[in-house]
């Protein structure tokens, strides 16, 4: 019997058509599907860089209003009804004083009828060292400390500007302080801030260790022993063109000085200048000291840079009353010298321009050595420390080296004077008082002047710091 398979053909036929039909259903379906997806994530692209761009703008305004909270000019900038045009949009903020040392920015940034807004709250922090003329942290936490001041007559201290003690502040008998004062402790004999705490500037932070422009000792493993007459008996000396030309090491006239110290000691004087004997304390009458590669000087620029000293530091000549930083050129003159080690000040250093020129000189511990962070002021045989012209930063203590009856009467500070621990110079020998005149020089705290590797105010050298940074509800 013959068999026809007609109706399989066609039933194989209907099923592919079916199958057929139901994926162009399901492609269709997907491609609707991926449509969609693809028009909303469009979309969503589109709503994250749109509001990438308002969070510009407001940051736009933040910054803005920032920058004249810092200038000490707070003010609004635009207006909601009149924004500050910027990049395809707008921006505008408020500046609200909140009367407790915090400011408020509130900034919007607007773009096709749409608001983003971030809010900051600003801070200003207590300058302390760079608004003191004289300043102690008393970092030992010795309670017994007192900064004292006195003083009767023509010999009675005078102090222009703030001062701060880590302890009490003593005032005796004519001494005269204008400007603030503050204390942790008590204040007697004046009026101020009794309770008060001001940061120490974090020296060891600053490792200078690593952070200097001129090592001094490793320049000087190259030098020659010379003498010179005219400066005093013979030392380790450099050429000319290298910036630590301006330092002596070790000079054999004042060994009785520096048989005494743990460490190399480093004289700031220069032998390529000519030695000036005048007891005048005046720049004209002083014994220059210039850099290198400044003023028509050969070798590399050595101003606006940290020279590093392990060892000491002395400004003290058996020969010379003055010293001064000299500039026959239009250049600034600002230096930072910085000593793991004592620093110790007898003869006069002074400015050749009190307007431009800059002098800091800071002394740091030395881990190894019981005696170092100290500035010693005094002549211990002549007393002829008269003015020094310097901002000094003593990481542990300012001390006193024959201010008496027979040394410095008198001594003046144009700059200040910051010790992390004390000011402990002891200035009364019988009815004899030692008058110290600090001068407070404001062109750091005011940025007329820049000295390399300072401890740093805050941020960008400002006082202001934030507080915080949120996000605000969108208009």
């Amino acid at each position: 019997m013959k068999t026809t398979l007609i109706h399989s053909h066609e039933s194989e036929r209907g099923g592919a058509l079916l199958m057929a039909v139901i994926a162009a259903v399901i492609l269709a379906g997907l491609a609707g599907t991926l449509l969609a997806v693809t028009t909303t994530y469009k979309n969503e692209h589109v709503t994250s860089v749109e509001n990438s761009r308002l969070l510009y703008l407001a940051e736009a305004g933040l910054s803005d209003g920032i920058a004249k909270v810092i200038a000490g000019a707070p003010a609004n900038v635009g207006t909601q009804a009149d924004p500050v045009a910027f990049s395809n949009g707008g921006y505008w903020c408020t500046v609200v004083d909140n009367g407790d040392k915090t400011t408020t920015v509130t900034a919007y940034g607007e773009r096709n009828g749409h608001a983003r807004g971030i809010e900051a709250v600003m801070q200003l922090n207590d300058p302390g060292v760079y608004a003191s003329a004289l300043f102690a942290g008393n970092s030992s936490g010795d309670p017994l400390y007192d900064m004292k001041l006195g003083g009767k007559g023509v010999q009675a201290d005078a102090i222009t500007g703030n001062i701060y003690s880590g302890g009490d502040v003593v005032i005796s008998g004519n001494a005269a302080i204008k400007g603030e004062i503050k204390a942790s402790g008590t204040i007697s004999g004046g009026t101020g801030t009794e309770g008060a705490s001001l940061p120490i500037p974090d020296i060891a932070g600053m490792h200078y260790e690593t952070n200097h422009d001129v090592d001094v000792a490793a320049l000087f493993a190259k030098a020659t022993y010379k003498s010179s007459p005219s400066l005093g008996g013979s030392a380790w000396q450099l050429p000319e063109t290298s910036p630590a030309h301006i330092f002596r090491k070790n000079p054999s006239d004042r060994a009785a000085n520096t048989s005494k110290t743990a460490k190399d000691d480093y004289f700031l004087e220069d032998p390529y200048e000519k030695v000036n004997s005048s007891s005048k304390v005046t720049w004209t009458n002083a014994t220059p000291i210039t850099l290198s590669g400044v003023g028509g000087k050969t070798g590399t620029n050595g101003s606006n840079l940290v020279y590093y000293i392990d060892g000491n530091l002395w400004i003290h000549n058996l020969n010379i009353y003055s010293f001064a930083l000299v500039n026959s050129g239009p250049e600034d003159i600002r230096v930072t010298i910085v000593v793991k080690g004592n620093i110790y000040i007898s003869d006069n250093i002074l400015y050749q321009d009190p307007a431009k020129d800059g002098l800091a000189m800071i002394a740091i511990k030395d881990s190894k050595q019981k005696d170092s962070g100290n500035i010693y002021f005094g002549d211990p045989v002549f007393g002829t420390l008269e003015e020094m012209d310097s901002f000094m930063y003593a990481e542990n203590d300012f001390l006193d080296t024959n201010l008496s009856a027979s040394g410095s009467a008198k001594v003046t500070v144009n700059g200040n004077m910051t010790a992390g621990n004390q000011v402990k110079i002891n200035r009364d020998f019988g009815t004899q008082h030692s008058k110290l005149t600090v001068n407070f020089d404001a062109r750091v705290l005011d940025g007329a002047i820049t000295l390399p590797g300072l401890p740093s105010m805050g941020k960008n050298g400002s006082n202001w710091v934030m507080a915080s940074w949120h996000e605000v509800a969108r208009l």
